[in-house]
């Protein structure tokens, strides 16, 4: 996922440069008043996205495959830890069972 974001940035940064190198040499507008690197910073993140989109989509894929792959490692040992607290709670009520005590949990 680092790796993802490192790499969505460097391409954010990498459309600045080239814009702005086009808005410094007449090829671009320059935007309105002094909106120069505000304009500059608008149009590099429109043109990043769809670059994105299509420049990193094997690394995007392997990012989502592995927060997926998390997620579910997260859920397993959730229930694991739930099937642990269940099993506790059952010999809990057992010996108390035995003993004749009430259970009160």
């Amino acid at each position: 996922m680092l790796r993802y974001t490192a790499l969505r940035f460097g391409l954010i940064v990498a459309s600045f440069g080239v814009i702005w190198g086009l808005v410094r040499v007449g090829v671009l507008p320059a935007g309105l008043g002094d909106s120069n690197y505000l304009w500059v910073i608008f149009l590099s993140l429109v043109v990043s996205a769809p670059l994105s989109w299509v420049l990193l989509r094997g690394v995007r894929e392997q990012a989502a495959l592995q927060v997926s792959q998390r997620v579910e490692r997260t859920r397993l040992n959730l229930a694991a830890a739930a099937g642990q607290e269940d099993e506790a709670d059952d010999a809990a009520r057992e010996a108390a069972a035995r003993d004749g005590e009430p259970h009160t949990a």
